[in-house]
């Protein structure tokens, strides 16, 4: 699998984490972002879609 192959990651490049550990620019936690280098795509679909159900709760 080549580079291009793997799942890119969210990183809006707006860095600073909130009172739940989490990204306020991606919507990912500290310890996802620490790990993304080392996760498969499976793994980074599924942070994926932990990312889209916390951008739609921060969207209320």
């Amino acid at each position: 699998m080549g580079a291009e192959d793997k799942v890119r990651s969210p990183c809006v490049s707006i860095c600073a984490l909130d009172e739940r550990d989490v990204c306020i620019g991606c919507q990912r936690t500290s310890d996802e972002i620490l790990r993304w280098t080392t996760m498969t795509n499976c793994e980074r679909k599924a942070v994926l879609v932990c990312v889209a159900e916390r951008e739609q709760e921060v969207a209320l």
